[in-house]
């Protein structure tokens, strides 16, 4: 591949993004809403207070100016297509432990770099399939106008963009700097609705990661301390790869401390222990599509960086340092998604907590650290994304079916909208790791590792198999209890499911044979592997 060609492709997944979102600001509504359209707004909103909460800003548009899908909605499928076409380019060039560099090493892609864009893309692919019958409902029921509509396609646009800079970018400032970037504008996206619990949802998310994100900027300036001590030229002093190579060099003091505050900071935008709490209201508040993204691969690529740095401290200071510390967060993380699993009472919170058990289960097996732990680790946040995507987007239309988002009020779904409920409950199905989709695969693998290492390890993983039962009780339960009994049927565009069965069918893909991707997962987790 020739330096230009490498170029091009390190730029476009960030890059095509913006440009869509570009396109979308130039699209924008020019009207503004008139005197009675605005008398309209307030009447509607003051009937949604008692079902919803109160509306701090209502948008409704008058009715012969709401169309059901926009051909518009449509356009955000280009950028999953780019981010696809990127990683797999990408895959087929550096599977071999390559690497490919542009603009003096700023951009770098290697292995690990093109798992992940494959799994951005995947999990964007069904998003944003997902989003014209989403939308379309939230209009339907007055809850989007054309501006709002506008404004959601210009930040999940802007929000991809963000997370494929993070994975594509060698300069550890910038990664600081893209995950930083998808905290702005996911918070709008929390607040989307304008209700009190989703602005509250947005302000808590704001809050509580700007402290994780504190927390990682304070440790980036530790680890250059670091490295400029150690004698790294200003230039490299946060170029992954350098940092690798002359790890042993770095101060352990320091290193030890901007390393275990690294940690706690992007363990906050992956869903970990102790800056959590912002993951549950966060996701249950966004709308379906966005929390697909938030849960499916935003954590995932936060987690991306703390595998990244976990190899500069492994060199640095040794595999106990980091095996102890991820460890006591995934048993930790794992032990609280499982008693709050047990008492949830909210279909989109449950699956929130969910993602916290399987974010656990990924910490742990970097705690591990062997090969086949890190192959366990990668293959896990691949179907952790595609089956999450799917539930997420499920829950959404669910939502706007039945008008609740509580359990006990969801029953016969599979009377009411049988390929919506399938795909939901299929989804679930593979959360709770059952073959032939990838979980199982991943989790058995995870198992096998941790067992293999022996000593404490195996009592920890003995626990935390102890608390995914739990957390698998919980899910099964709930879910039974929404899918099962009578119901009404509610009718359910094939627009909206056909996402849900591609996700379904690629996740169960990766579980009975991961094909030409085999190469791929092994050499990222060789590229993790210190």
């Amino acid at each position: 591949m020739s330096p230009t060609a490498s170029a091009f492709l390190l730029t476009a997944p960030a890059a095509v993004p913006l440009a869509v979102a570009g396109a979308y600001a130039l699209a924008a509504p020019r009207t503004r809403p008139t005197a009675k359209a605005f008398a309209a707004e307030l009447i509607e909103a003051r009937q949604r207070v008692s079902a919803q909460g109160p509306v701090l800003v209502a948008e409704m548009p008058e009715p012969d100016e709401v169309p059901k899908q926009h051909v518009r909605d449509w356009a955000g499928l280009v950028s999953p297509a780019v981010i696809l076409t990127c990683g797999s380019l990408f895959a087929a060039d550096v599977d071999s432990g390559g690497s490919r560099r542009a603009y003096s090493g700023l951009l770098r892609a290697d292995a690990l770099t093109a798992w992940m864009l494959l799994v951005v893309g995947a999990v964007a692919l069904i998003a944003c399939g997902s989003a014209p019958a989403y939308l379309s409902g939230e209009r339907d029921a007055g809850r989007a106008s054309e501006r709002t509509v506008w404004r959601y396609h210009v930040l999940v646009q802007a929000f991809l963009a963000a997370m494929c800079l993070a994975v594509v970018t060698a300069n550890l400032g910038v990664l600081w700097v893209a995950i930083e970037a998808t905290t702005i504008v996911t918070a709008f996206l929390v607040g989307h609705r304008r209700t009190r619990t989703s602005v509250e949802a947005a302000w808590k998310y704001v809050v509580i990661c700007s402290a994780g994100i504190a927390l990682a900027f304070l440790g980036t300036v530790l680890i250059y301390y670091a490295a400029r001590q150690a004698g790294i030229a200003e230039a490299w002093a946060l170029d992954w790869p350098t940092l690798v190579a002359r790890a042993d060099r770095l101060d352990p003091a320091v290193t030890r401390l901007g390393i275990t505050l690294i940690v706690l900071g992007f363990g906050a935008k992956a869903g970990l222990i102790p800056l959590h709490a912002w993951l549950p209201d966060a996701h249950s508040q966004a709308p379906a599509p966005v929390s697909a993204l938030m849960s499916g691969v935003l954590l995932s690529v936060a987690f991306a960086a703390i595998l990244r740095y976990r190899v500069i401290a492994d060199a640095a200071l040794g595999v106990g340092f980091t095996r102890v510390l991820l460890a006591g967060i995934a048993l930790l993380t794992l032990a609280l998604a499982a008693g709050l699993l047990l008492a949830q009472r909210d279909y989109k919170r449950m699956l929130a907590y969910s993602s916290m058990e399987h974010m656990s289960l990924i910490a742990l097996a970097a705690a591990i650290g062997s090969p086949l732990a890190l192959s366990a680790a990668l293959l896990h946040i691949a179907g952790h994304g595609l089956a999450k995507s799917v539930a997420f987007c499920a829950s959404g239309r669910i939502l706007q079916i039945t008008g609740t988002a509580r359990i006990g009020r969801v029953r016969g779904l599979l009377a009411q909208a049988p390929p919506l409920a399938g795909a939901f409950g299929l989804a679930v199905v593979a959360l709770m790791a059952f073959p032939p989709f990838s979980l199982f695969a991943s989790e058995l693998g995870i198992a096998r590792a941790g067992f293999a290492a022996g000593g404490r390890l195996g009592w920890v993983l003995a626990v935390a198999l102890l608390l995914v039962l739990v957390a698998f009780a919980a899910l099964a339960a709930r879910t039974a209890r929404m899918l099962l009994g009578p119901g009404t049927p509610a009718g359910e565009s094939p627009s909206g499911v056909w996402p849900l069965l591609l996700g379904l069918a690629a996740c169960a893909g990766l579980g009975v044979a991961l094909g030409p991707l085999t190469d791929l997962l092994h050499a990222a987790a060789q590229a993790i592997g210190g």
